[in-house]
């Protein structure tokens, strides 16, 4: 009987002390993001709205403001003259996060420079980074490198990038995104690998000249090979190309870097047009 007690006392404080335990608590998670146009606005907002996150916007102290030739002059400027914007401090205490999802739009090929002052500004040892960003052709890739040399303690995870002619698709793009990252519950579409490259078709060409006729900047592009995959409507197409000057456009900035075989992401939809989704150089 005696013995019984002493186990039944056990069981009892065992169960009270379970109780107790603290418990696994979830990842705290930060979004900081700058927006001039307020396109990176609304993907940090998208994000906010399916993680619950805390979110704060970075500030320049002088705002870039203007029309887009002047303000790509003010950065020029800037870059020339190796200066970054000062930026108003960040409100949140960065200590208490684990995940930072930092967005911006790309200028440059890189991260808008308000962004680049923060970079240079913040420890992120040992928190997960996950980069976001809006651009005219693309910039993803290489504005997460950056990103990863400023802070090279901290581990940068796959990105989130959208055109700005394609913002309609951010809320489907984003819950995608997010549930295939394990940042939200559900299950994202599994897609299928891209096929082999291969010599690109009559109607491809078709398909590649459609997508990019309205994006000036963009030049003449020829592919050299093509990759494709099915998707929910249409097929995507992975385009390897290298551009050329647009015949009786403007000649070709000697300021920006030279022209060189990229790859171009391609969906075309059952009925409507064919659109790049971004350019990876």
């Amino acid at each position: 009987m005696k013995t019984l007690r002493s186990m039944l006392s056990l069981a009892a404080v065992l169960l009270v002390a379970g109780a107790c335990a603290p418990k696994a608590s979830s990842p705290k998670v930060l979004i900081l993001y700058y927006s001039q146009s307020g396109n990176t606005r609304t993907v940090a907002e998208a994000i906010q709205a399916q993680t619950g996150a805390d979110i704060e916007e970075i500030v320049p102290v002088t705002p870039y403001t203007g029309s887009f030739e002047e303000t790509i002059a003010r950065c020029m400027e800037e870059r020339e003259k190796s200066i970054l914007p000062e930026i108003q401090p960040i409100a949140a205490d960065l200590s208490q996060y684990d995940i930072i999802f930092i967005g911006y739009p790309v200028w440059f090929g890189t991260c808008a420079p308000p962004v680049l002052s923060l970079l240079e500004q913040i420890d992120l040892s040992g928190k997960k980074v996950v980069p976001f960003c809006t651009f005219g052709s693309g910039g993803l890739q290489s504005s997460s490198e950056d990103i990863a040399k400023k802070q090279p303690d901290a581990e940068v995870l796959p990105g989130y990038g959208v055109r700005a002619a394609r913002m309609d698709a951010v809320p489907e793009e984003t819950d995608q995104f997010l549930k295939a990252n394990g940042f939200v519950e559900g299950e994202a579409i599994k897609l299928e690998e891209f096929s082999e490259q291969k010599p690109v078709t009559e109607e491809e060409a078709g398909i590649l000249t459609s997508a990019v006729k309205d994006y000036p900047m963009m030049g003449d592009v020829q592919a050299s090979s093509v990759a494709s995959r099915p998707i929910p409507g249409g097929t995507e197409y992975l385009f390897t190309v290298i551009p050329q000057p647009r015949e009786g456009g403007p000649a070709p900035d000697p300021k920006m870097p030279p022209m060189r075989e990229m790859k171009v992401y391609v969906n075309a939809l059952e009925g409507q047009t064919p659109v790049f989704t971004q350019v990876v150089r």
